[in-house]
């Protein structure tokens, strides 16, 4: 599972990055974590708001920092492993902010 965060660096951005690989190492699958800071990179990949979340190349959620518990249930159902289909990207946007 390729995991991506795309933020500049700041501390949300960071936040994001700590939260996702916590919930990743809880779950148990082989993942590959990276940050992207590039600006032009983030806003080639549509997103307008940061920090945002990208699983194997799809944007999932953009512009907040969601709970541990959340991430690891978006990363649950994208994994293999869980045998589920999965969300489509964005269906997670509009939630609350942590």
């Amino acid at each position: 599972m390729k995991i991506e965060i795309l933020g500049t660096g700041c501390p949300k951005c960071n936040l994001l990055e700590a939260t996702t690989k916590a919930a990743a190492e809880k779950l148990g699958v082989a993942f590959e974590l990276s940050h992207i800071r590039d600006i032009t990179a983030i806003v080639g990949r549509g997103v307008m708001m940061t920090p945002a979340l990208a699983v194997d190349g799809k944007v999932m959620l953009a512009g907040r920092v969601p709970k541990e518990a959340e991430v690891l249930a978006l990363l649950r159902s994208l994994s293999p492993a869980a045998g589920a289909a999965g969300p489509t990207p964005g269906n997670l946007e509009g939630r609350g902010t942590a």
